[in-house]
């Protein structure tokens, strides 16, 4: 499991509609947002802008466990979705899902994947690599929440496509979608022939 933790510290918010959020995200640099989730009602607070801006630069950010401080008490969250500016990109709104250690949560996790460069389809047999998945989602105890998982590539041939199947998945994760069924089994990535091969005219 991973070392690295989150800790966010947030303030109740008791100021609501869109004219106070425009006012906290220009006259303060602080970030509304709301935590809900569990046996406690939905709560409307305000981050530190600058704090969350800084944490979200780490991918593990957005498939951890986080510590939010709210008013000095701390409650243990997952991010579940974050608005963001159309034009500039900086964060706008986020809602925060309490979790339970007893009880599954179901996050989408980075997929990792190794060995792009020495992967037997790419390097020996001159194939290309496509990845389709750059996440997967996952169901498990929030003590079991992978930062990422990963997908080794290294014997993969050409001609070969890894379905989320192919996924060694960690101890105590499993994945919602392979419960409905073979037709959710999605692709991930696959080595094909170079494009650049097939375009060539047959002598």
């Amino acid at each position: 499991m991973s070392t690295v933790s989150f800790t966010l510290n947030a303030k109740i918010r008791t100021d609501e509609g869109k004219g106070a959020s425009r006012r906290l995200r220009r006259l303060e640099a602080k970030l509304p947002a709301v935590i809900y989730g569990g046996s406690t009602p939905a709560q409307s607070i305000t981050l530190e802008l600058k704090e969350l801006v800084k944490a979200l630069e780490n991918e593990a950010f957005y498939s951890h466990v986080l510590t939010i401080n709210v008013d000095g008490t701390p409650e243990k969250a997952v991010i579940k979705s974050l608005q963001r500016h159309p034009a500039k990109g900086t964060p706008m709104h986020a809602d925060f899902l309490r979790v339970d250690a007893t009880h599954k949560l179901t996050m989408h996790v980075p997929l990792h994947f190794l060995n792009q460069d020495t992967c037997v389809g790419v390097k020996t047999e001159g194939g290309e690599l496509s990845i389709m998945a750059a996440d997967l989602e996952v169901a498990c105890l929030p003590a079991d929440l992978p930062e990422f998982i990963e997908v080794d590539l290294l014997n993969v041939h050409i001609g070969t496509t890894l379905h989320i199947t192919d996924i060694k998945l960690p101890k105590g994760v499993e994945v919602p979608a392979l419960a409905l069924g073979h037709d959710h089994d999605q692709p991930i990535a696959n080595v094909h022939k170079s494009r650049v091969e097939e375009a060539k005219p047959a002598e």
